[in-house]
């Protein structure tokens, strides 16, 4: 086996073929390397080869095509099918050969992530295992060439035949999803080449043990095939023996059968068991609080995915995986949309995306619409919006927890006064602290409802009468909670001020421009306020900004009984105009000079109460447009004020994952350099090296 793996490696040196392989590879590589690591700053490695398998299709038939064929053709086989070597000996140097020449190029790509490094920070277990998936399907690749090179004495039907098997592998995923979006006994036959999905999730951050195995077995197999196409033909030409032939065919049938076997087997065990989490944000690993939660689960949960599996979001399945495992409480079924269109419309009237999970415990339900999973930000420079967070863990640990309890407390947001409806991405928080959200008009009710954690007046344009304000007074002077958001207006806000008076604030009818370039943003009415350290900026505070376009000045009043604390304030430097037509954005006269506070938390203290309250004087402070300008800190303000104003058991928030690391920073020089490099020297260093001993072999 030695003695055939030095020629044959050899041999691949002495052509131009071995040569040829090694440039074209490494220099797709360091192309694809240097566009999306340097270029464009991912620290992926898996950018760089998904995007270089496509080669194998016409590369590893070019390398394999000679391997068998040739010598079948010379009638040199003749020799080793008459050795006194066994024939899986000869068939493992050939292989061992060819992977050696592939591995080099393996070993190329090994140091990207060294390179990136001195860039920024780098997922360096996420990219080795991108990289081991990149070797294995390379290894399957050859198996399968040196295969069909065994079947045939010609090279060039060797190569067509090849390429075809590997451009079938590749897209086997899409044909089975042509066949049956549901599958059927033929895709799931098919499904055992679809190479392209297992090479995928280990693309995706997970070492996959089943994956590995798959990639081993696939080898093996090809070359126990390969073995005994050429055993076949050995005693033919020594025994012609039919018993033998069948003896082969018995064999390849066990050999398959076994391959599938160990697969489905190692594809059983539990997802933990088999599965790693290796992305550098642990995208798929669950807290200790969902395995606690989801452990000590005494009801059965069902979780219903509203997609056919072959088509399920890979990610949010390894997720749903892991829940599985944890507890034998947890189902997970698939349901096809367009078989059952009608399915989800028991649990909600609205319109849900396909890939939603519907969660079920007896008769309570939550509906995670699909793009609740991912939290994205929308670039105004290009209007364009990108995935920046991961919250399958956190949207469905929330809903297990809300539909497994029994009671879950309540807000409500006060209407009747011009208010403004909170948008989708805000009503989607309080859902997922599992508290229940209701609009209510106080003028129905002859009080604030008594199970109310807290109320919301988003904006009112219109004054309260006295009998609502009232209402409203009474709640807070009874412990209760008030989140504010102030919005201009030109009409007489009497008793609405009366509600702040109580706790010592005002809301001036002016707006506030800012004269600090870095305390707004594109315009100066646009404030990027200074946020002060408390609980309620938790995970703000010096963590970014937050954008309060067009916010009024809060007026504080000293009394003894209210506690005042300031959250957001402007720069020394704003001044507010109440001239809301004026565009200047110089300070005139009349203009009052800063700074501002914009949002402030007061706490009144009664006999033997606290009523709370939180005043915002920027009613865009909830705007979706807002918040993903500063990459959901908005959000998190709001959130924060959930969890301080209602306390309960079935409340576990689990914060999105980031969906990827930070950009590497590479300056243009050092990108020109490698480019030059890595890119072309180097390549056609390696072509002229082949043609330069081809051509001095050829003259002797």
């Amino acid at each position: 086996m030695t003695a055939i793996f030095k020629r044959e490696f050899k041999s691949y040196f002495d052509t131009v073929i071995g040569w040829l392989f090694i440039a074209s590879t490494i220099a797709l590589l360091d192309l694809y390397f240097v566009v999306y690591n340097l270029f464009a700053g991912y620290p992926y490695t898996s950018y760089v080869v998904s995007s270089v398998v496509i080669l194998f299709m016409i590369s590893i038939p070019i390398l394999t095509m000679r391997i068998l064929a040739e010598e079948r053709k010379n009638k040199t086989d003749q020799l080793m099918l008459t050795a006194p070597v066994k024939v899986s000996g000869i068939v493992i140097g050939k292989f061992l050969a060819l992977a050696a020449i592939f591995s080099i190029t393996v070993l190329v790509a090994c140091l990207f992530p060294l390179v990136m490094s001195l860039f920024g920070t780098i997922p360096f277990a996420e990219c080795y295992v991108s990289i081991l998936g990149f070797a294995l399907y390379g290894y399957a690749c050859i198996a399968i060439g040196i295969f069909v090179s065994s079947i045939t004495e010609s090279q060039v039907i060797a190569a067509v035949v090849t390429f075809a098997a590997l451009f079938m592998c590749y897209i086997m995923n899409s044909l089975c999803s042509m066949i049956s979006e549901t599958g059927n006994m033929i895709t799931r036959v098919l499904r055992i080449f679809d190479m392209s999905s297992r090479y995928q999730d280990l693309m995706d951050g997970t070492l996959n043990m089943a994956d590995v195995v798959y990639f081993l077995t696939f080898v093996v197999l090809f070359l126990f095939l390969t073995v005994q196409s050429i055993q076949k033909r050995r005693f033919s030409v020594s025994v012609k023996s039919l018993a033998l032939g069948a003896y082969s065919s018995g064999m390849v049938v066990i050999a398959i059968a076994a391959a599938i076997i160990l697969n489905m087997v190692v594809g059983q065990l539990p997802e933990r068991f088999i599965s790693f989490d290796v992305s550098g944000t642990k995208m798929y690993t669950i807290s200790q609080d969902t395995i606690d939660l989801v452990s000590a689960l005494d009801q059965d949960v069902k979780i219903y995915v509203l997609t056919p599996e072959s088509s399920v979001d890979t990610r949010v399945q390894k997720t749903l995986n892991r829940y599985a495992d944890e507890s034998e409480h947890v189902s997970i079924e698939y349901i096809d949309p367009a078989i059952n269109p009608r399915f989800v419309s028991q649990f909600t009237s609205e319109t849900v995306s396909q890939g939603s999970l519907v969660i079920t415990c007896g008769d309570k339900s939550r509906v995670i619409d699909a793009n609740d999973l991912y939290v994205y930000t929308m670039d105004y420079s290009t209007y364009q919006s990108t995935v920046t967070g991961y919250d399958a863990e956190g949207q469905i640990t929330s809903a297990i927890a809300y539909v497994t309890s029994e009671d879950n407390p309540k807000i409500y947001a006060l209407i009747g006064h011009g208010e403004t409806d909170l948008e989708t991405t805000y009503t989607s928080a309080i859902a997922k602290e599992n508290i229940d959200y209701e609009s209510i008009n106080l003028m129905q009710y002859d009080a604030v409802p008594e199970d109310a954690e807290a109320i919301i007046i988003n904006g009112p344009t219109a004054d309260f009468n006295t009998d609502d304000a009232d209402k409203v007074l009474s709640y807070l002077a009874n412990g209760g909670k008030a989140y504010i958001l102030a919005s201009w207006t030109d009409v007489d806000m009497t008793n609405f001020n009366r509600i702040l008076g109580e706790f010592g604030l005002s809301v001036d009818n002016a707006v506030i421009i800012e004269g600090d370039s870095d305390h707004y943003a594109q315009n100066v009415s646009y404030l990027l306020p200074d946020v002060s350290s408390d609980e309620l900026t938790d995970g703000v505070a010096g963590n970014g900004y937050v954008f309060a376009p067009f916010a009024l000045p809060i007026i504080e009043k000293e009394d003894d009984a209210v506690t005042l604390t300031d959250l957001l304030t402007t720069s020394d430097r704003s001044f507010a105009r109440t001239d809301v037509n004026n565009q200047s954005e110089t300070k005139e006269e009349g203009d009052t000079d800063g700074p501002f506070t914009i949002g402030v938390k007061a706490v009144r203290t009664y006999d033997d109460k606290e009523g709370t309250m939180l005043l915002y004087s920027s009613i865009n402070l909830m705007n979706e447009s807002a918040n993903s300008m500063v990459s959901g800190n908005n959000l998190k303000l709001f959130t924060n004020a959930l969890a301080q104003f209602v306390d309960h058991e079935s409340s576990i928030s689990i914060p999105a994952k980031d969906y990827q690391l930070s950009s590497l920073i590479v300056d243009q020089r050092y990108i020109m350099i490698i480019s030059a490099v890595s890119v072309i020297l180097i390549p056609v260093a390696l072509l002229i090296a082949g043609f330069v001993i081809w051509f001095k072999r050829r003259k002797k």
